[in-house]
């Protein structure tokens, strides 16, 4: 009895123990895969935001240099339209009419 007991033990421990290699294995090489795929994503998206971003520092050049080009137009152009200032001797005209 006691040699079947040991012989069942050895057997289970013989199958037991590469099973649990093979799985660890298996683990390790899903896991890289997982990873790797998660960088590429991140690489990808990396370099669309830094495109973004390039764009978005063109467009502030731009706008500042407009800025700095035409600061009075800017100015009058505010004091008519938000302020309702006008000019001396100028007339300013209102359609009341709505359309």
């Amino acid at each position: 009895m006691k040699k079947r007991a040991k012989k069942r033990r050895g057997l289970i421990n013989s199958l037991l123990a590469p099973c649990l290699v093979l799985l660890m294995g298996g683990y390790l090489i899903w896991s890289l895969i997982y990873n790797q795929v998660q960088i590429s994503a991140k690489r990808q998206e990396l370099a669309a935001v830094q495109t973004q971003l390039a764009a978005q520092q063109a467009d502030n050049e731009e706008l500042s240099r407009q800025l700095e080009e035409s600061d009075e137009e800017i100015i009058e152009q505010v004091a008519r339209d938000e302020l309702g200032y006008a000019k001396p001797s100028e007339r300013v005209f209102v359609d009341m009419s709505g359309k």
